[in-house]
Protein backbone atom coordinates (compact mmCIF):
# COMPACT_ATOMS: atom_id res chain seq x y z
CA UNK A 1 0.00 0.00 0.00
CA UNK A 2 2.50 2.36 1.11
CA UNK A 3 4.55 2.05 -2.32
CA UNK A 4 1.31 1.74 -4.02
CA UNK A 5 0.50 5.37 -2.53
CA UNK A 6 3.92 7.14 -3.22
CA UNK A 7 3.11 5.78 -7.11
CA UNK A 8 0.05 7.90 -6.68
CA UNK A 9 2.11 10.67 -4.78
CA UNK A 10 4.54 11.13 -7.91
CA UNK A 11 1.90 11.10 -10.79
CA UNK A 12 0.19 13.54 -9.04
CA UNK A 13 2.89 16.37 -8.46
CA UNK A 14 3.34 15.06 -12.51
CA UNK A 15 0.39 15.94 -13.68
CA UNK A 16 -0.53 19.06 -11.45
CA UNK A 17 3.07 20.43 -12.24
CA UNK A 18 2.77 19.91 -15.92
CA UNK A 19 -0.36 21.46 -15.78
CA UNK A 20 0.46 24.49 -14.18
CA UNK A 21 3.57 24.76 -15.56
CA UNK A 22 1.76 24.46 -19.38
CA UNK A 23 -1.00 27.25 -18.60
CA UNK A 24 1.70 29.39 -16.97
CA UNK A 25 4.30 29.03 -19.93
CA UNK A 26 1.26 29.84 -22.22
CA UNK A 27 0.44 32.84 -20.65
CA UNK A 28 3.90 34.38 -19.95
CA UNK A 29 4.50 34.58 -23.42
CA UNK A 30 1.05 35.71 -24.22
CA UNK A 31 0.30 38.31 -21.83
CA UNK A 32 -1.48 40.68 -23.99
CA UNK A 33 -3.35 38.34 -24.77
CA UNK A 34 -4.12 37.05 -21.01
CA UNK A 35 -4.75 40.65 -20.02
CA UNK A 36 -7.67 40.77 -23.05
CA UNK A 37 -9.04 37.75 -21.25
CA UNK A 38 -9.27 39.68 -18.03
CA UNK A 39 -10.93 42.34 -19.54
CA UNK A 40 -13.44 39.90 -20.76
CA UNK A 41 -14.18 38.63 -17.06
CA UNK A 42 -14.02 42.24 -15.77
CA UNK A 43 -16.30 43.80 -18.02
CA UNK A 44 -18.79 40.14 -18.37
CA UNK A 45 -18.93 40.47 -14.04
CA UNK A 46 -19.83 43.99 -13.87
CA UNK A 47 -16.30 45.31 -13.17
CA UNK A 48 -14.84 47.22 -15.13
CA UNK A 49 -12.78 49.24 -12.72
CA UNK A 50 -10.45 46.73 -12.53
CA UNK A 51 -9.63 46.76 -16.71
CA UNK A 52 -7.10 49.21 -16.29
CA UNK A 53 -5.56 46.99 -13.82
CA UNK A 54 -5.72 43.50 -16.41
CA UNK A 55 -1.89 43.17 -17.18
CA UNK A 56 -0.80 43.53 -13.79
CA UNK A 57 -3.06 40.67 -13.37
CA UNK A 58 -1.91 38.67 -16.50
CA UNK A 59 1.55 38.82 -15.24
CA UNK A 60 0.94 37.97 -11.61
CA UNK A 61 -1.22 34.90 -12.59
CA UNK A 62 1.14 33.61 -15.74
CA UNK A 63 4.14 34.14 -12.79
CA UNK A 64 2.23 32.51 -10.33
CA UNK A 65 1.10 29.85 -11.79
CA UNK A 66 4.33 28.92 -13.46
CA UNK A 67 5.84 29.30 -10.29
CA UNK A 68 3.51 26.69 -8.15
CA UNK A 69 4.05 24.48 -10.74
CA UNK A 70 8.17 24.19 -10.50
CA UNK A 71 7.52 24.22 -6.85
CA UNK A 72 5.29 21.19 -7.71
CA UNK A 73 7.67 18.85 -9.86
CA UNK A 74 10.61 20.09 -7.51
CA UNK A 75 9.01 19.88 -3.94
CA UNK A 76 9.87 22.69 -3.08
CA UNK A 77 8.27 24.08 -0.11
CA UNK A 78 5.36 21.15 -0.52
CA UNK A 79 3.83 22.09 3.14
CA UNK A 80 3.00 25.49 1.82
CA UNK A 81 2.92 25.25 -1.87
CA UNK A 82 0.30 22.13 -1.44
CA UNK A 83 -1.97 25.23 0.69
CA UNK A 84 -1.74 27.53 -2.26
CA UNK A 85 -2.31 24.86 -4.98
CA UNK A 86 -5.19 23.53 -2.97
CA UNK A 87 -6.55 27.12 -2.29
CA UNK A 88 -6.04 28.05 -6.00
CA UNK A 89 -7.90 25.41 -7.71
CA UNK A 90 -10.64 25.75 -5.06
CA UNK A 91 -11.18 29.37 -6.49
CA UNK A 92 -10.62 28.26 -10.04
CA UNK A 93 -13.08 24.95 -9.69
CA UNK A 94 -16.05 27.25 -8.34
CA UNK A 95 -15.36 30.07 -11.05
CA UNK A 96 -15.34 27.41 -13.81
CA UNK A 97 -18.55 26.16 -13.19
CA UNK A 98 -19.85 29.75 -12.51
CA UNK A 99 -18.91 30.46 -16.12
CA UNK A 100 -20.30 26.65 -17.42
CA UNK A 101 -23.63 27.54 -15.90
CA UNK A 102 -23.88 31.49 -16.73
CA UNK A 103 -21.60 31.19 -20.03
CA UNK A 104 -20.80 35.01 -19.43
CA UNK A 105 -17.31 34.07 -21.87
CA UNK A 106 -17.33 31.93 -24.20
CA UNK A 107 -13.37 30.69 -23.74
CA UNK A 108 -12.01 30.37 -20.08
CA UNK A 109 -8.53 31.54 -21.44
CA UNK A 110 -7.11 28.84 -18.66
CA UNK A 111 -4.70 27.84 -21.90
CA UNK A 112 -4.49 30.88 -23.73
CA UNK A 113 -4.99 30.53 -27.09
CA UNK A 114 -2.74 27.24 -27.85
CA UNK A 115 -5.71 24.97 -26.11
CA UNK A 116 -9.10 26.23 -26.74
CA UNK A 117 -11.34 24.65 -24.27
CA UNK A 118 -15.29 25.13 -23.56
CA UNK A 119 -16.63 25.77 -20.19
CA UNK A 120 -18.03 22.59 -19.35
CA UNK A 121 -14.42 20.87 -20.59
CA UNK A 122 -12.80 23.65 -18.30
CA UNK A 123 -14.87 22.80 -15.44
CA UNK A 124 -14.11 18.79 -16.06
CA UNK A 125 -10.65 19.41 -16.27
CA UNK A 126 -10.79 21.26 -12.98
CA UNK A 127 -12.85 18.49 -11.61
CA UNK A 128 -10.57 16.15 -12.63
CA UNK A 129 -6.99 18.04 -11.33
CA UNK A 130 -9.07 18.72 -8.11
CA UNK A 131 -9.03 15.42 -7.47
CA UNK A 132 -5.30 14.82 -7.64
CA UNK A 133 -4.73 18.04 -5.85
CA UNK A 134 -6.66 16.54 -2.75
CA UNK A 135 -4.66 13.31 -3.13
CA UNK A 136 -1.41 15.18 -3.23
CA UNK A 137 -2.37 18.01 -0.35
CA UNK A 138 -3.00 14.99 1.70
CA UNK A 139 0.09 13.00 1.68
CA UNK A 140 2.03 16.16 1.36
CA UNK A 141 3.79 14.93 4.35
CA UNK A 142 5.39 12.10 2.61
CA UNK A 143 6.93 13.93 -0.25
CA UNK A 144 10.72 13.40 -0.60
CA UNK A 145 12.82 17.10 -0.26
CA UNK A 146 14.99 17.74 -3.51
CA UNK A 147 16.89 20.63 -1.68
CA UNK A 148 17.53 21.10 1.31
CA UNK A 149 14.46 22.21 3.34
CA UNK A 150 15.98 25.27 4.38
CA UNK A 151 17.09 26.24 0.19
CA UNK A 152 13.62 25.88 -1.16
CA UNK A 153 12.99 30.08 -1.35
CA UNK A 154 16.38 30.48 -3.92
CA UNK A 155 14.99 28.14 -6.42
CA UNK A 156 11.43 29.49 -5.85
CA UNK A 157 12.90 33.46 -6.43
CA UNK A 158 14.55 32.33 -9.08
CA UNK A 159 11.70 30.99 -10.91
CA UNK A 160 9.81 33.99 -10.57
CA UNK A 161 12.11 36.22 -11.36
CA UNK A 162 12.54 34.15 -14.81
CA UNK A 163 9.20 34.14 -15.19
CA UNK A 164 8.65 38.27 -15.08
CA UNK A 165 11.40 38.64 -17.01
CA UNK A 166 9.93 36.34 -19.85
CA UNK A 167 6.48 38.24 -19.76
CA UNK A 168 7.86 41.46 -20.10
CA UNK A 169 10.15 40.59 -22.75
CA UNK A 170 6.90 39.06 -24.73
CA UNK A 171 5.31 42.06 -23.67
CA UNK A 172 7.48 44.78 -25.13
CA UNK A 173 8.50 42.45 -28.43
CA UNK A 174 6.05 39.41 -29.10
CA UNK A 175 4.83 36.20 -27.92
CA UNK A 176 7.75 33.41 -28.37
CA UNK A 177 5.22 31.24 -29.64
CA UNK A 178 2.17 32.17 -32.30
CA UNK A 179 -0.73 30.41 -31.38
CA UNK A 180 -2.74 33.43 -33.16
CA UNK A 181 -4.35 32.33 -36.75
CA UNK A 182 -2.12 35.04 -38.19
CA UNK A 183 1.19 33.38 -37.61
CA UNK A 184 3.90 33.68 -40.07
CA UNK A 185 3.35 31.82 -43.27
CA UNK A 186 -0.07 31.81 -42.72
CA UNK A 187 -2.46 32.39 -46.01
CA UNK A 188 -5.57 34.83 -44.81
CA UNK A 189 -7.50 33.57 -47.52
CA UNK A 190 -7.16 29.55 -46.89
CA UNK A 191 -7.48 30.84 -43.42
CA UNK A 192 -11.24 31.71 -44.13
CA UNK A 193 -12.28 29.25 -46.18
CA UNK A 194 -15.26 26.88 -45.26
CA UNK A 195 -14.09 23.14 -46.16
CA UNK A 196 -16.68 21.10 -48.27
CA UNK A 197 -19.12 19.12 -46.38
CA UNK A 198 -18.34 21.50 -42.88
CA UNK A 199 -21.19 21.45 -40.46
CA UNK A 200 -23.82 24.64 -40.64
CA UNK A 201 -24.68 25.98 -37.70
CA UNK A 202 -28.05 24.37 -36.53
CA UNK A 203 -30.68 27.25 -35.45
CA UNK A 204 -33.97 26.33 -33.79
CA UNK A 205 -36.18 28.94 -35.45
CA UNK A 206 -39.65 30.10 -33.04
CA UNK A 207 -42.32 32.24 -34.52
CA UNK A 208 -44.84 34.53 -32.77
CA UNK A 209 -48.37 35.09 -33.77
CA UNK A 210 -51.13 36.50 -31.72
CA UNK A 211 -54.83 35.87 -32.01
CA UNK A 212 -56.55 38.60 -30.58
CA UNK A 213 -55.00 38.83 -26.81
CA UNK A 214 -53.05 35.70 -27.23
CA UNK A 215 -49.78 35.06 -28.55
CA UNK A 216 -48.33 31.88 -28.79
CA UNK A 217 -45.36 30.29 -30.12
CA UNK A 218 -44.97 27.98 -32.87
CA UNK A 219 -41.98 25.84 -34.67
CA UNK A 220 -41.51 25.56 -38.66
CA UNK A 221 -43.68 22.36 -38.88
CA UNK A 222 -46.66 23.58 -37.27
CA UNK A 223 -46.80 27.51 -37.55
CA UNK A 224 -50.48 28.97 -38.85
CA UNK A 225 -49.38 29.25 -42.40
CA UNK A 226 -52.99 29.23 -43.92
CA UNK A 227 -54.69 30.84 -41.06
CA UNK A 228 -55.73 34.17 -41.25
CA UNK A 229 -56.81 34.73 -37.63
CA UNK A 230 -53.94 34.20 -36.59
CA UNK A 231 -50.90 37.41 -37.20
CA UNK A 232 -47.51 37.33 -37.43
CA UNK A 233 -45.51 39.51 -34.73
CA UNK A 234 -42.11 38.50 -34.70
CA UNK A 235 -39.45 35.20 -35.91
CA UNK A 236 -36.73 33.87 -33.13
CA UNK A 237 -33.87 31.99 -34.03
CA UNK A 238 -31.80 30.46 -31.61
CA UNK A 239 -28.34 28.80 -32.14
CA UNK A 240 -28.44 25.19 -31.12
CA UNK A 241 -25.25 23.64 -32.41
CA UNK A 242 -22.16 25.58 -33.29
CA UNK A 243 -20.74 24.43 -37.03
CA UNK A 244 -16.87 24.59 -38.14
CA UNK A 245 -16.05 28.03 -37.87
CA UNK A 246 -12.57 29.44 -39.87
CA UNK A 247 -9.52 30.05 -38.12
CA UNK A 248 -9.98 33.23 -39.67
CA UNK A 249 -13.43 34.74 -40.18
CA UNK A 250 -13.83 38.46 -39.52
CA UNK A 251 -10.29 39.76 -41.63
CA UNK A 252 -11.23 42.96 -43.48
CA UNK A 253 -10.38 45.96 -44.95
CA UNK A 254 -12.63 49.31 -45.13
CA UNK A 255 -11.26 52.33 -46.87
CA UNK A 256 -12.11 55.07 -44.46
CA UNK A 257 -12.00 57.64 -47.22
CA UNK A 258 -14.04 56.23 -49.88
CA UNK A 259 -15.74 53.38 -47.45
CA UNK A 260 -14.76 51.02 -50.05
CA UNK A 261 -14.19 47.46 -49.00
CA UNK A 262 -10.13 47.00 -49.94
CA UNK A 263 -10.06 43.09 -48.29
CA UNK A 264 -9.63 41.37 -51.58
CA UNK A 265 -7.41 44.02 -53.12
CA UNK A 266 -5.08 43.31 -50.21
CA UNK A 267 -4.92 39.69 -50.57
CA UNK A 268 -4.84 39.25 -53.72
CA UNK A 269 -2.09 41.33 -53.94
CA UNK A 270 1.13 39.28 -55.68
CA UNK A 271 3.51 42.00 -54.15
CA UNK A 272 4.00 43.21 -50.59
CA UNK A 273 1.57 45.00 -48.48
CA UNK A 274 2.46 46.87 -45.26
CA UNK A 275 -0.45 46.82 -42.60
CA UNK A 276 -0.09 49.11 -39.46
CA UNK A 277 -2.47 47.57 -36.92
CA UNK A 278 -3.62 49.40 -34.26
CA UNK A 279 -6.57 48.12 -31.95
CA UNK A 280 -7.06 52.15 -30.72
CA UNK A 281 -4.82 55.18 -31.80
CA UNK A 282 -5.74 56.98 -28.74
CA UNK A 283 -4.12 54.26 -26.96
CA UNK A 284 -1.27 53.18 -29.48
CA UNK A 285 2.59 53.96 -27.86
CA UNK A 286 3.99 56.07 -29.95
CA UNK A 287 7.55 55.87 -29.09
CA UNK A 288 8.67 54.76 -32.95
CA UNK A 289 6.81 57.20 -35.06
CA UNK A 290 9.66 58.30 -37.01
CA UNK A 291 10.54 54.62 -37.92
CA UNK A 292 6.66 53.72 -38.83
CA UNK A 293 6.82 56.98 -40.83
CA UNK A 294 10.40 55.52 -42.58
CA UNK A 295 8.76 52.68 -43.65
CA UNK A 296 6.15 54.31 -45.35
CA UNK A 297 7.97 56.16 -47.24
CA UNK A 298 10.10 53.39 -48.08
CA UNK A 299 6.90 51.46 -49.43
CA UNK A 300 6.39 54.24 -51.32
CA UNK A 301 9.54 54.25 -53.42
CA UNK A 302 9.45 50.52 -53.60
CA UNK A 303 5.72 50.70 -55.08
CA UNK A 304 4.34 48.39 -52.49
CA UNK A 305 0.91 49.02 -50.68
CA UNK A 306 0.81 50.74 -46.70
CA UNK A 307 -2.51 50.66 -44.70
CA UNK A 308 -3.28 51.33 -41.16
CA UNK A 309 -5.92 49.33 -39.81
CA UNK A 310 -7.48 50.05 -36.97
CA UNK A 311 -10.95 50.69 -34.82
CA UNK A 312 -10.95 54.49 -33.75
CA UNK A 313 -14.01 56.75 -34.97
CA UNK A 314 -12.93 59.89 -37.07
CA UNK A 315 -11.67 61.88 -34.24
CA UNK A 316 -8.92 59.92 -33.01
CA UNK A 317 -7.91 59.10 -36.42
CA UNK A 318 -6.92 62.71 -36.96
CA UNK A 319 -5.48 63.44 -33.64
CA UNK A 320 -3.39 60.91 -34.44
CA UNK A 321 -2.18 61.82 -38.36
CA UNK A 322 -1.72 65.86 -36.51
CA UNK A 323 0.58 63.98 -33.71
CA UNK A 324 2.50 61.92 -35.90
CA UNK A 325 2.51 63.27 -39.45
CA UNK A 326 1.42 60.13 -40.76
CA UNK A 327 0.52 60.31 -44.57
CA UNK A 328 -0.36 56.82 -45.29
CA UNK A 329 -4.21 55.42 -46.08
CA UNK A 330 -6.46 54.74 -42.77
CA UNK A 331 -8.83 51.56 -43.12
CA UNK A 332 -11.73 50.36 -40.77
CA UNK A 333 -11.65 47.15 -39.14
CA UNK A 334 -12.98 45.15 -35.76
CA UNK A 335 -11.33 46.05 -32.89
CA UNK A 336 -11.27 42.25 -31.94
CA UNK A 337 -10.13 41.27 -35.27
CA UNK A 338 -7.01 43.37 -34.97
CA UNK A 339 -6.22 42.01 -31.39
CA UNK A 340 -6.44 38.56 -32.84
CA UNK A 341 -3.68 39.30 -35.55
CA UNK A 342 -0.92 40.89 -33.55
CA UNK A 343 -0.31 41.53 -30.00
CA UNK A 344 0.84 45.10 -30.20
CA UNK A 345 -0.91 48.74 -30.51
CA UNK A 346 0.83 49.13 -32.92
CA UNK A 347 2.40 46.34 -34.43
CA UNK A 348 3.28 45.78 -38.15
CA UNK A 349 1.89 42.73 -40.36
CA UNK A 350 4.06 42.43 -43.89
CA UNK A 351 1.96 40.40 -46.29
CA UNK A 352 3.03 39.04 -50.24
CA UNK A 353 0.04 37.53 -51.90
CA UNK A 354 -1.98 37.02 -48.63
CA UNK A 355 0.39 35.66 -46.91
CA UNK A 356 1.67 36.61 -43.42
CA UNK A 357 5.20 36.68 -44.09
CA UNK A 358 6.26 39.32 -41.17
CA UNK A 359 5.64 40.47 -38.01
CA UNK A 360 7.14 43.03 -35.76
CA UNK A 361 6.28 45.56 -33.00
CA UNK A 362 6.50 48.62 -33.00
CA UNK A 363 9.81 48.94 -31.44
CA UNK A 364 10.99 45.79 -33.67
CA UNK A 365 10.44 47.41 -37.03
CA UNK A 366 13.65 47.25 -39.30
CA UNK A 367 15.18 49.70 -41.14
CA UNK A 368 14.70 50.50 -44.26
CA UNK A 369 17.92 48.80 -44.98
CA UNK A 370 17.18 45.78 -42.77
CA UNK A 371 13.84 45.68 -44.82
CA UNK A 372 15.00 44.94 -48.10
CA UNK A 373 17.32 42.64 -46.71
CA UNK A 374 14.47 40.76 -45.37
CA UNK A 375 12.27 40.92 -48.17
CA UNK A 376 14.98 39.65 -50.13
CA UNK A 377 15.21 37.20 -48.25
CA UNK A 378 11.18 36.61 -48.67
CA UNK A 379 11.85 36.88 -52.40
CA UNK A 380 14.40 33.74 -51.70
CA UNK A 381 11.85 31.86 -49.20
CA UNK A 382 14.62 31.65 -46.81
CA UNK A 383 13.14 33.93 -44.01
CA UNK A 384 10.63 31.48 -42.65
CA UNK A 385 12.98 29.09 -42.06
CA UNK A 386 14.95 31.31 -39.59
CA UNK A 387 14.17 31.74 -36.00
CA UNK A 388 13.76 35.71 -34.52
CA UNK A 389 16.70 36.66 -32.60
CA UNK A 390 13.74 37.40 -30.04
CA UNK A 391 13.06 34.14 -29.56
CA UNK A 392 16.27 32.67 -29.74
CA UNK A 393 17.00 35.12 -26.70
CA UNK A 394 14.04 33.19 -24.19
CA UNK A 395 14.92 29.85 -25.29
CA UNK A 396 18.36 30.23 -24.54
CA UNK A 397 17.18 32.15 -20.83
CA UNK A 398 15.11 28.69 -20.81
CA UNK A 399 17.92 26.66 -20.78
CA UNK A 400 19.86 28.97 -18.79
CA UNK A 401 17.24 28.65 -15.99
CA UNK A 402 17.68 24.98 -16.06
CA UNK A 403 21.09 24.81 -15.83
CA UNK A 404 20.85 27.56 -13.09
CA UNK A 405 18.43 24.84 -10.89
CA UNK A 406 20.79 22.06 -12.09
CA UNK A 407 24.07 23.84 -10.70
CA UNK A 408 21.99 24.91 -7.52
CA UNK A 409 21.24 21.07 -7.04
CA UNK A 410 24.63 19.73 -7.89
CA UNK A 411 26.32 22.29 -5.45
CA UNK A 412 23.66 22.62 -2.73
CA UNK A 413 25.88 22.26 0.18
CA UNK A 414 28.73 24.95 -1.17
CA UNK A 415 25.79 27.55 -1.61
CA UNK A 416 24.36 26.60 1.81
CA UNK A 417 27.75 27.05 3.49
CA UNK A 418 28.36 30.35 1.53
CA UNK A 419 24.87 31.64 2.88
CA UNK A 420 25.97 30.70 6.32
CA UNK A 421 29.04 32.65 6.08
CA UNK A 422 27.35 35.82 4.74
CA UNK A 423 24.23 35.37 7.65
CA UNK A 424 27.41 34.78 10.39
CA UNK A 425 29.68 37.73 8.93
CA UNK A 426 26.49 40.48 9.19
CA UNK A 427 26.10 38.19 12.73
CA UNK A 428 29.56 39.22 14.00
CA UNK A 429 29.54 42.75 12.57
CA UNK A 430 26.17 43.32 14.47
CA UNK A 431 27.32 41.52 17.48
CA UNK A 432 30.43 43.94 17.35
CA UNK A 433 28.26 47.31 16.76
CA UNK A 434 26.49 46.64 19.80
CA UNK A 435 29.64 45.49 22.25
CA UNK A 436 31.17 49.26 20.86
CA UNK A 437 27.81 50.82 21.96
CA UNK A 438 27.29 49.15 25.03
CA UNK A 439 31.00 50.27 26.28
CA UNK A 440 30.40 53.64 25.17
CA UNK A 441 27.29 54.05 27.03
CA UNK A 442 27.55 56.61 29.93
CA UNK A 443 24.96 55.15 31.59
CA UNK A 444 27.33 51.45 31.82
CA UNK A 445 30.60 53.53 32.66
CA UNK A 446 31.16 53.51 36.63
CA UNK A 447 33.53 56.54 35.94
CA UNK A 448 30.30 58.32 34.86
CA UNK A 449 28.55 57.31 37.46
CA UNK A 450 30.97 58.48 40.09
CA UNK A 451 31.05 61.89 38.34
CA UNK A 452 27.20 61.97 38.36
CA UNK A 453 27.23 61.49 42.29
CA UNK A 454 29.73 64.13 42.60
Amino acid sequence: MERLTKILLLVSRLIIGATFIFSGFVKMIDPVGTSIKFQDYFEAMHLGFLVPNALVFAILLACVEFLLGVNVLLALSPRHTSWYVLIFMSFMTLLTLYLALGNPVSDCGCFGDAVKLTNWQTFGKNIVLMAFTLFYFYYRQNIPYLYHEHFHWLPSLITFVFGVAVVLHCYFHLPIIDFLPYKLGTNIQKGMEIPAGAAADVYETTFIYQKGGEKKEFTLQNYPANDTTWHFVEQKSVLKTKGYEPPIHDFSLLDKTTGEDITDVVLQDTSFTFLLISPKLEKAVDAHIDQINNIYDYSQDKGYKFYCMTSSVNSEIENWINATGAEYPFTLTDETALKTIIRANPGMVLLKNGTVVGKWNSGDIPDEKAMSEYITKVNNGTVLKETDPNVSIIWKAFIGYGLILALLLAFEKTVMAMIDAVKRFFSFKNKAKKKEEVVHDPHENPADYKELDS
